[in-house]
């Protein structure tokens, strides 16, 4: 176990699955104070093979999960392009990377490129530069914290739009709406503070 992980409450790891290059990063919560704990990449163009690739995917994330022992994985979903050999490869290593995880029980979430960038960003347009400008504003990361690989901003990114989506208010299951959830419960609106005379 990596000793950084002790203060935090909740651990998210974050992948942006690649067969050149794959991307990861932990990211720790404490309170309600998210934070960059790692993030780098795993480089596999050295392996000729794709299978030899997707082995050292499987036994990189692995090891990245005995160490940090992640509470969750945010996954980017794999763009869907138009070189189907490109795609199928893509959805190998992403599938090896999620079977690391689930052989020690660990939930998934996948995130759509767009849904990320919007998060962290508010444009789902962004470009890769922009998502790691706002990851350091966010996350306060020194210059010396930032990676050099946009693959591991990304990563990171899913961790911290998986963050944000599980602080949201959940609907009460059988709401279909907001309306319809505080129409069922009218006890959770607030009371409507009464003008003082001055104000009328």
């Amino acid at each position: 176990m990596d000793e950084r992980i002790k203060k935090y409450e909740r651990i998210i790891m974050g992948i942006d699955p690649g067969t050149n290059i794959m991307g990861y990063a932990i990211l720790g919560i404490k309170g309600k104070t998210p934070e960059m704990v790692v993030c780098g990449v795993i480089k596999l163009s050295k392996f000729e093979s794709h299978y030899k690739r997707l082995h050292r995917i499987f036994e990189r994330v692995s090891q990245l999960t005995d160490e940090y022992l992640p509470d969750e994985l945010a996954i980017e979903a794999p763009f869907y392009g138009k070189n189907v050999q490109s795609m199928l490869k893509l959805g190998r290593a992403q599938g090896v990377a999620m079977a690391a995880v689930l052989c020690r029980d660990i939930p998934i979430t996948e995130y759509a490129p767009l849904a990320i960038k919007q998060a962290v960003t508010g444009n789902g347009a962004a470009s890769k530069e922009q998502v790691a400008c706002m990851l350091k504003h966010i996350l306060k990361m020194a210059d010396s914290d930032m990676p050099d690989f946009l693959d591991a901003t990304d990563a990171l990114a899913a961790a911290l739009t998986h963050y944000y989506e599980s602080c949201k208010p959940k609907l009460e299951k059988g709401a279909s709406s907001w309306a319809a959830f505080l129409a069922r419960n009218p006890e959770r609106i607030a009371p409507r503070r009464n003008k003082p005379e001055t104000e009328k």
